[in-house]
């Protein structure tokens, strides 16, 4: 089996700046549209094993830890508002949400990766997500990253090419 673990909070933004540049006003909701539309192509297309991991809260631990980390200061409210509308409509679908309040989505995507991969059960972990801080979760060809916008599996050799 294969899991797919998506970066939830990647692909609202993806999906909300997508329609921006295709539309002067973009329609409401049209981020979530996009997102759900996207997670059904992955069902349809034989994804069995699918979750999302979404940052609840944008502040995490780390902002006490460094000052100037990213916070929700300048997010556009749009966006915001999409998220727990975003979350509701993947559980209808049946994908299971993580909604992280005290760690980041790529903390859960991590935390999911090591825990599926010591399946022996799971032939793959596909983590959906640009986020280049995951790279440190790839292995081999058990444990990758793919680039839905450029149909893309990032391997541990990919990883090693690119950053040494």
């Amino acid at each position: 089996m294969i899991v797919h673990l998506i970066d939830g909070t990647y692909e609202l933004y993806r999906q909300h700046f997508g329609q921006a540049v295709r539309h002067s006003t973009p329609p409401p909701l049209a981020a979530t549209r996009g997102v759900v539309t996207s997670t059904l192509q992955l069902l349809a297309g034989g994804a069995t094993h699918v979750t999302v991991s979404v940052d609840h809260v944008i502040e995490s631990f780390r902002n006490d830890l460094y000052d100037g980390y990213k916070t929700s200061d300048g997010m556009e409210e749009e966006i915001l508002q999409q998220l727990p509308v975003m979350e509701d409509a993947l559980r209808a679908l049946g994908v299971p949400v993580w909604p992280m309040v005290k760690y980041e989505a790529d903390d859960g995507l991590a935390a999911g990766a090591f825990r599926a991969a010591a399946d022996a059960r799971v032939d793959q972990v596909q983590m959906l997500t640009p986020d280049k801080d995951l790279g440190q979760m790839v292995s081999g060809n058990r444990v990758v990253q793919y680039d839905r916008r450029n149909d893309l599996i990032i391997n541990e050799a990919k990883i090693i090419e690119k950053f040494g």
